[in-house]
């Protein structure tokens, strides 16, 4: 298991990054979007906790920058039918302690608010998780900007599948981290969609 990536952060790119170790490795990493925010510029050097994920049609490597989040993705992925892109998703749109915490109260709305979760997966993480997350209580609460969920809301509304409108989301925050007010992030995220 490749348990941590020390390195150059390369590459920030839609919802995952490229880090460079010194010995002229890169390794490319899928992040939550509370990741995405909180990492420096390209060109510095950081560490993500990782989880290697090893399927049929390929390896990929998601990254945390910190060992409770990365529990945390161990956790939702443990249940039966939840997979990889649940997990980050879930991550993405709650973080570690609301969504911990959404777990043990059974808050099956809120679970199925994130993308690509529907009532009887929310309602299975629920029943399967609700007692095995106490651990995350104190957790650090890293708040996804909220113009980002209503962005993604935005662009759904229009006509968007929620990953084509995830991903420009994601890529809107990736060139422009500092601006996040849901307005600036839909225009961006227009942009990306129609220049493909």
């Amino acid at each position: 298991m490749i348990a941590h990536v020390r390195g150059r952060l390369a590459t920030k790119s839609a919802d995952r990054v490229v880090v460079e170790t010194p010995g002229g490795v890169g390794y490319e990493v899928v992040v939550p979007l509370g990741v995405m925010e909180r990492l420096p510029a390209t060109g510095a050097e950081i560490t993500l906790a990782t989880e290697l994920v090893v399927r049929e049609d390929g390896w990929a490597l998601y990254g945390f920058l910190d060992d409770a989040e990365r529990r945390f993705f161990q956790r939702l992925t443990s249940v039966s039918g939840v997979g990889p892109k649940i997990g980050i998703a879930v991550l993405s749109a709650l973080g570690v302690e609301r969504g911990a915490r959404a777990l043990r109260e059974k808050n099956i709305g809120l679970l199925s608010s994130v993308s690509g979760i529907g009532r009887k997966t929310a309602e299975r993480l629920a029943l399967e998780l609700g007692d095995k997350v106490e651990e995350f209580r104190d957790a650090p609460s890293v708040e996804v900007p909220a113009g980002a969920e209503a962005a993604l809301k935005a662009l759904e509304r229009l006509g968007y599948g929620v990953p084509e409108a995830d991903r420009a989301i994601r890529q809107a925050l990736a060139g422009n981290g500092t601006e996040t007010e849901t307005e600036t992030l839909v225009r961006r995220a227009l942009q990306i969609l129609t220049t493909r």
